[in-house]
């Protein structure tokens, strides 16, 4: 079992920045993938990037490409995602999640935080 919390949302006005975290506890932290997904009001979640069990390998969707970074610190059993040059339509929930069948990147997640709401004002 794995338990993920995320932090670090709020208001922002546009073209400024924002850390998000995802804390997890319960199974090893180490060896799987874990990513960031969003969804805005009246859309499906969508993608916005992963990262592999030790933090060599991200890939990140084309609409934040360039403007977010995935990192994770694996001694704090710590996801983050640093948001520069934040535009109105990233306003969403932002969710971590684990795949703890995969150490490369999230394909299908077991496991899912519960979200933290990023507003973006323009």
């Amino acid at each position: 079992q794995v338990r993920l919390v995320e932090s670090g949302g709020g208001l922002v006005q546009a073209g400024g920045s924002m850390r998000l975290s995802c804390t997890t506890s319960g199974r090893t932290f180490t060896p799987y993938a874990m990513a960031w997904f969003r969804q805005a009001p009246g859309t499906e979640r969508e993608f916005v990037a992963t990262i592999n069990w030790n933090g060599s390998m991200t890939l990140y969707s084309d609409s934040v490409k360039g403007r977010f970074t995935i990192s994770r610190d694996n001694a704090k059993n710590t996801l983050y995602l640093q948001m520069d040059s934040l535009k109105p339509e990233d306003t969403a929930v932002y969710f971590c999640a684990a795949d703890v069948h995969r150490s490369t990147r999230v394909a299908d997640p077991d496991y899912w935080g519960q979200g933290t709401q990023v507003t973006v004002s323009s």
